[in-house]
C-alpha cells in the first residue's frame, strides 16, 4: 500500500534500526532467562504468545483500557465524512472508526497494518476543535497508520512489556515466597530481576527516541496532505493546553498509552523529564508546523 502521504525516509530508517536493536535485545533476553531459569520451552511459550497477543490484539487491548467503541456513519456523520475525505485524498484503505467517551481530548491510532487499523477519537477532542483542527488531527493519526510506525512501536513496546511483567513477578515472588526458597533459587531470582529491568530501561529508551521522531514525521505528513499546517498548530496549542489543566491523579490511567496519543497526557510540561517523553516538546511540534506553513506559503493558514 502506497498512500500519498509523503514517505519519510528517516523515519524509515530509525524504526529499521530500533527493531533490529530491540530484536538484539530480545533474542540476548530470552536466551539469559532460559539460562537462568532452565527451562527453555517455558520462556519460549510465554515469549510468543505474549508477543502474538500484543501484536494481533492491540487494537482492542487499547480499545478497551480507553472506553473506545467502534461507531458506525450514522451515529457520527462528520467524524467519518473527515476521515472518508482524508483516505481519498491520501489514497488509503479507511480505518476502522471508533470513540472514547473521555472528556481529555485526545486521539490515537493502533493496528497491525492499514488493513487492519483503528482511529480513535475522544468525545472531549471532537467538542473542543473546529472542523480544519479536526481534520488536522486526523491526518496526522492516518499518517501513522500509513507510515506503519504503529505497529512498529506495538511490536517494539512488547519488549518493555514482557521485562516489566517479569520484574513484578519476580519481586512479588521473592516478597512473599522469601521463606520458602534457597540462597539459590534467590540469587537466581535477583539476576533475572537485575536482568529484566535492564532490558526494561534499553527499550524504554529507544522506543521514546522513536516514538519521538514519529510524532514530528506525522505532523509534517499531516501538514503537507492538508495543506493547513496552522490548522494542526491551532488543534496542537488548544489540546494542550486543555489537558495541563486536568489534574494528574485523572490522567494516570491514560499514561500508559502515552505512546499511541496525538499528545500525551501529562499535567504539565516536563522539566528533564522530556528527555524520556513519548512526544517531543510542544515549542519544537510548532516551530516545525511554522517552518512548513512558509514552505507552503500564503496558501497554508488560509487553507489550499
Amino acid at each position: 500500500m502506497h498512500s500519498r502521504f509523503r514517505s519519510d525516509r528517516r523515519l524509515t530508517t530509525r524504526m529499521g534500526v530500533t527493531l533490529f536493536l530491540l530484536g538484539l535485545l530480545y533474542v540476548g533476553f530470552v536466551a539469559a532467562l532460559i539460562v537462568l531459569l532452565k527451562s527453555w520451552v517455558l520462556v519460549v511459550v510465554i515469549a510468543v504468545a505474549l508477543l502474538g497477543a500484543q501484536y494481533w490484539f492491540s487494537d482492542r487491548i487499547a480499545l478497551y483500557a480507553m472506553r473506545g467503541r467502534v461507531v458506525e456513519r450514522e451515529e457520527y456523520p462528520e467524524l467519518h465524512a473527515v476521515i472518508d475525505r482524508l483516505c481519498a485524498l491520501a489514497d488509503m484503505p479507511k480505518p476502522i472508526v471508533a470513540v472514547s467517551g473521555m472528556d481529555m481530548p485526545n486521539a490515537f491510532a493502533t493496528g497491525r497494518n492499514p488493513d487492519h487499523a483503528v482511529v480513535c477519537v475522544t468525545t472531549g477532542l471532537l467538542r473542543r476543535l473546529e472542523p480544519a483542527e479536526l481534520e488536522g488531527v486526523l491526518a496526522h493519526e492516518l499518517s501513522h497508520v500509513a507510515h506503519k510506525d504503529v505497529a512498529v512501536i506495538t511490536v517494539a513496546s512488547f519488549l518493555g512489556v514482557l521485562a516489566g511483567l517479569i520484574v513484578r513477578f519476580a519481586f512479588y515472588s521473592q516478597l512473599f515466597g522469601s521463606g520458602r526458597r534457597d540462597q539459590n533459587t534467590a540469587a537466581v531470582f535477583a539476576a533475572v530481576m537485575g536482568v529484566s529491568a535492564a532490558v526494561y530501561a534499553i527499550s524504554f529508551l529507544l522506543i521514546r527516541a522513536l516514538s519521538r521522531y514519529r510524532e514530528l514525521a506525522a505532523d509534517r505528513a499531516a501538514a503537507q496532505l492538508t495543506g493547513r499546517p496552522s490548522a494542526l498548530a491551532s488543534a496542537l496549542t488548544k489540546v494542550s493546553g486543555d489537558i495541563a489543566r486536568i489534574p494528574t491523579k485523572d490522567l494516570r490511567t491514560a499514561q500508559a498509552f502515552n505512546a499511541f496519543y496525538f499528545t500525551p497526557a501529562l499535567g504539565r510540561e516536563p522539566g528533564i523529564a522530556r528527555y524520556f517523553s513519548t512526544h517531543p516538546s510542544l515549542e519544537q511540534r510548532l516551530a516545525e508546523l511554522g517552518r512548513i506553513s512558509v514552505e507552503l506559503g500564503e496558501a497554508a493558514p488560509g487553507g489550499a
